[in-house]
């Protein structure tokens, strides 16, 4: 690779990185947090998921007819994996002139059958699930488009360009690189082969993350209303069976019709499909003649990646309108959405998957603030002038103070929802804005950079360590009693907050080690006397 080609890559690289590094850290260490979202909102309201629960979906849609006059509505209730409430969504009905009352969108626990608006079900997990794509930005700034969703989709673009780039800088020496780590040598040293090394070893999954995340919040504007209105003619219908899931048109016979048996229909789905798992039950058109029943399910990811399979009945005659056995292929634009989001969320494996893309997102969190001080040592340099120094380390602190400030402050928001479940969107806002705020200024006044990154470790451990003491102090679910009652979604946290904490813990005790043995050489430098010239 000539000079010109070299400098091109680098300075793309460090122009791009450094300008994302911040809102990169933000997506990276939300979104880490957000592969046990299921598994963090059942530990947050004491609602563990239970094995192999059987769900009486006649109760279910009776439920909800307490709450709505169902006739002519669609009602769809949609069950997620390792999730214990159900969503339900009631469309608007059709029969305008009798049914004027709004639908709307809510959970239900299939236990209890309590239902939950979304605003008042609004968790810690959802919370963190919806900053890695910066949705609050929407709610603050109170804008009339998704700004926060063009913000990530353009930082996953950029991102992409940092990646190539840095590939490209390191193409010629990554292999003689990737097994070189020093972390003896001086902290310049460590910071370069750390981010080159973590850099080389997430780089297949730090640029899934970079397209998938590009498509997801790139591609919104594609689902909007002037797109669906300039290629569709307003029809969003036309839109979904465009892109292969079918059309909900359906028209009303005016005619009164008796009540589905909706565990009947899902009992046939169930022995048709032998191994699928039933994810989606749907009824259009409901009490009326022209009445539907749509089942959805899949094949377990372990048997095939990409499944979707469908079921539609003729309530008045009992036919089977519609099948779509999950075994077969699916739709093109399903396979690309599909696989888009598995690999985007992890969905494809189990726990050990979840896990393993947790540490390789923490450990992209690493190669972005090792780039940084990789970036600030560079420009540390005394035939830089004073001024460009001096704002080069005030921005290395700010990036550090907002980013390194996000561990404690998480952790401290993981307690105060376990002391208060029920606070919704407004009490989450407020606790993690301003305490991340009020945090960030405070470490802003500490000089040392590395200070900065020691503080938040040892806070983040000793708040982190806290965590499953307060649930064991709130609910009684120590970590042996939910492994007694296997509740494993609420062991999981648990554990995941004692392996955290203490793994924190050990990094502040090495780096403060290392830092005090950097210090006392340097002062034994200084107070080495110097021989005598004869």
């Amino acid at each position: 690779m000539n000079l010109r080609r070299y400098n091109i890559y680098f300075h793309t690289h460090t122009i791009s990185g450094i300008i994302i590094s911040a809102v990169l850290f933000v997506i990276f260490f939300a979104g880490s947090f957000s592969f046990f979202k299921s598994e963090v909102s059942a530990w947050q309201k004491n609602m563990p998921h239970l094995e192999g629960r059987s769900i009486n979906f006649n109760q279910v849609i009776d439920t909800v007819a307490t709450k709505h006059n169902l006739y002519g509505r669609e009602v769809s209730i949609s069950m997620q994996p390792h999730a214990r409430q159900i969503g339900v969504y009631v469309s608007e009905s059709k029969d305008t002139v009798h049914n004027k009352a709004e639908g709307g969108f809510f959970y239900l626990d299939p236990e209890t059958f309590k239902a939950t608006k979304y605003e008042d079900s609004y968790d810690l997990s959802e919370f963190l699930y919806r900053l890695h794509f910066l949705a609050q930005v929407n709610d603050i700034a109170e804008v009339g488009f998704p700004l926060g969703y063009y913000i990530a989709g353009g930082v996953a673009f950029v991102f992409l360009f940092a990646l190539i780039t840095g590939l490209l800088v390191h193409w010629q020496k990554i292999v003689s690189n990737f097994y070189i780590f020093r972390p003896w040598e001086k902290l310049k040293t460590v910071w370069t082969d750390l981010h080159t090394a973590l850099g080389v070893i997430t780089f297949p999954f730090l640029f899934v993350f970079a397209v998938t995340g590009a498509y997801f919040l790139i591609s919104f504007p594609l689902f909007t209303q002037p797109t669906v209105q300039m290629q569709y003619g307003g029809k969003t219908d036309s839109l979904w069976s465009a892109l292969g899931y079918g059309s909900h048109e359906l028209a009303m016979k005016q005619q009164a019709a008796a009540q589905p048996d909706l565990n009947h229909y899902v009992d046939l789905a169930a022995k048709k499909w032998d191994r699928a798992i039933i994810n989606h039950v749907e009824v259009l058109n409901y009490g009326d003649a022209s009445m539907q029943v749509h089942v959805g399910g899949a094949l377990p990811r372990g048997e095939q990646f990409n499944s979707r399979g469908e079921l539609v009945f003729d309530v008045a005659s009992g036919a089977i309108l519609k099948e779509e056995d999950p075994a077969s292929s699916p739709h093109y634009a399903q396979v690309v959405e599909n696989a888009v989001y598995e690999l985007h969320f992890g969905e494809y494996g189990g726990y050990g998957t979840k896990i393993m893309y947790f540490l390789l997102g923490i450990c992209s969190c690493f190669v972005i603030i090792s780039g940084v001080l990789i970036w600030l040592v560079a420009r540390q340099k005394n035939n830089i002038p004073e001024k460009k120094r001096a704002f080069n380390l005030w921005l290395t602190r700010v990036y550090l103070s907002v980013c390194m400030s996000m561990f404690p402050v998480t952790a401290a928001a993981f307690i105060a929802v376990k002391l208060y479940p029920d606070g919704g969107k407004p009490f989450l806002y407020h606790f993690y804005f301003w305490l991340w705020l009020a945090t960030s200024i405070g470490f802003l006044f500490q000089k040392d950079i590395y200070k900065i990154c020691r503080h938040c470790l040892l806070a983040g451990s000793v708040i982190g360590i806290c965590i499953p003491v307060t649930n064991g102090l709130v609910t009684g679910n120590w970590p042996w009693v939910s492994y007694g009652r296997h509740y494993h979604d609420i062991l999981l946290i648990d554990t995941f907050w004692i392996l955290v904490a203490s793994g924190s813990f050990i990094c502040w005790w090495l780096a403060k080690r290392k830092q005090a043995r950097a210090t006392s050489s340097v002062k034994q430098a200084v107070a080495k006397p110097v021989p005598a010239v004869v």
